[in-house]
């Protein structure tokens, strides 16, 4: 599976077989409301399987394969934490019917979140961590976004030329900011843009919603991705 990997924050490309065009038609689907607790066991466990068989674990068995479903997910996030600590946080925003494949590709990513190369999760930390996935929706582009966004709810990205940033929808929430302040953080803290950037011609800003798979391990998702 070729796709493109990216941080909660600036586009990063990762290895050259994961690249792809960041440009391409979004999937027309948005995720349903809400995920059984079957479903979302099975896709924590997979993730987390793969995550150890990565790590060259023993134990570590992977699920057997699903199809892919009728449903195109918009991309998917995984985030690895430590109580309130961040470990790591990567996703890709290409559509995806695949998410066997899709869990499995991002949560290894994650481990290789270039935020912490000087402190890699290894087979010792793994078991204390705790991983969430956010599967994504499609993008919808906004011309006046500050109008549209809710915090909270939607995520964001903001795109001019090679420089881009996003931010998962609980960043806005936890940090309490209005539409327009993680409008503006969004551009200065991850896509190095003025902070007026979303505002200005030229400058693309898409917003998504995500549907929340929180897993096991103890503490509490880090507030800021």
């Amino acid at each position: 599976m070729s796709i493109t990997i990216c941080r909660a924050g600036p586009t990063w490309p990762g290895p050259a077989s994961w690249r792809a065009d960041s440009r391409r038609p979004f999937g027309m689907l948005n995720l349903e409301p809400g995920l059984s607790a079957a479903l979302q066991r099975r896709y924590l466990e997979l993730a987390r399987a793969a995550a150890e068989r990565h790590l060259g674990l023993a134990r570590a068995k992977i699920p057997d394969r699903w199809p892919p479903g009728p449903r195109c997910f918009g991309g998917l996030f995984v985030t690895y934490c430590s109580g309130p600590t961040l470990r790591g946080c990567v996703g890709t925003f290409v559509p995806t019917t695949d998410l066997w494949q899709a869990i499995q590709d991002v949560a290894i990513a994650a481990m290789g979140d270039p935020r912490f190369a000087d402190r890699p999760i290894t087979a010792t930390d793994l078991p204390t961590l705790r991983i969430e996935l956010s599967l994504l929706s499609e993008l919808m582009p906004a011309t006046e976004p500050h109008l549209v966004l809710k915090p909270g709810v939607h995520g964001i990205v903001v795109r001019r030329g090679d420089q881009s940033g996003c931010f998962l929808p609980k960043v806005a929430e936890q940090r309490a900011w209005t539409a327009e302040e993680f409008l503006s953080n969004c551009c200065t803290m991850k896509a190095g843009l003025p902070h007026d950037a979303w505002r200005q011609p030229g400058t693309d800003v898409l917003l998504f919603t995500a549907t929340v798979v929180a897993g096991d391990g103890p503490g509490q998702p880090p507030a800021g991705l």
